[in-house]
């Protein structure tokens, strides 16, 4: 076989389910390909992987030998994705009455809900999160694909528990959007105790509900490792959740104006408040 079919064949592998790590067997057993070819292949896809920006190639040596690929995004790209994000998000026909800003669509197009998901998997993946929890329903399309990149599983939360889910455990908290006392449950048997959980939201005003998730993983023990929104309002500058990344912010919106938008501090260092 020769070497650009074997790289097509790598590459369709590793990319098509990221964040799993392959045995070296796995991969060239398919192929017949030695192991030192396969090594030597895989040297360079990481290279060309690292130059163009299109996610990372991570190998293991010895007995317990493998590969994975993990869509993570340098800096650059991130910005660039943000900003794009921002322009289509900045049109004023998506100011709704009542000064809402409409994001539906966005969220739920699997070309935007990708993009968002690699850029706050990108973000947080040092941290090494096991999980990635939101709440139904919006938030569900950035965080599956964040928990895709990471290679982990998504975990929902629920206004309403349900039956079909088994025991689950029920909190109320305060919504700062409507100020008023909502209810959160999560089934019992979704999380280990003691797990590294990434907590994403689609959009915050004063941070009631991540404020809620985490007492929510307060009832099963795990630890927050973050907290990414999609979109974050100037406004009340105040939250009741202080570490936290959103990838933009929402100075203004009004009736029969284009809505103002601005980046993020998408590279915040571990520990650092994004405040507007």
């Amino acid at each position: 076989m020769k070497r650009g079919e074997r790289f097509a064949y790598w590459t369709q592998r590793l990319v098509s389910e990221p964040g799993r790590r392959f045995s070296l067997d796995e991969l060239r057993a398919p192929l017949g390909t030695p192991k030192s070819t396969l090594s030597g292949d895989l040297a360079d896809l990481k290279r060309f992987f690292a130059e163009v920006g299109a996610g990372q190639v991570e190998t293991w040596t010895g007995a317990a030998g493998g590969v994975r690929f993990r869509p993570l995004r340098p800096s650059s790209l991130l910005r660039q994705w943000a900003e794009e994000l921002r322009q289509e998000l900045s049109q004023e026909s998506r100011v709704l009455p009542g000064g809402l800003l409409y994001l539906q669509d966005v969220l739920f197009d699997p070309f935007w809900a990708q993009r968002i998901g690699e850029i706050l998997a990108s973000l947080f993946a040092s941290r090494e999160p096991e999980y990635v929890l939101t709440v139904e329903t919006r938030g569900v399309p950035p965080a599956l694909f964040a928990a895709r990149a990471l290679g982990v599983k998504m975990v929902l939360a629920r206004r309403t528990s349900r039956p079909a889910e088994g025991p689950a455990v029920h909190i109320h908290y305060r919504s700062q959007s409507s100020d008023r006392i909502q209810t959160m449950s999560l089934a019992r048997r979704a999380l280990p105790p003691g797990s590294r959980v990434l907590i994403v939201d689609d959009f915050m005003r004063g941070g009631g509900t991540l404020r809620g998730m985490e007492q929510l993983l307060e009832e099963f023990s795990c630890e927050v490792v973050g907290r990414g929104v999609v979109l974050a309002t100037a406004v009340p500058e105040e939250k009741v959740v202080r570490d936290f990344v959103s990838i933009l912010w929402l100075e203004e919106v009004q009736e029969g104006m284009k809505p103002r938008l601005r980046l993020g501090h998408l590279l915040e260092e571990e520990g650092q408040r994004d405040q507007p």
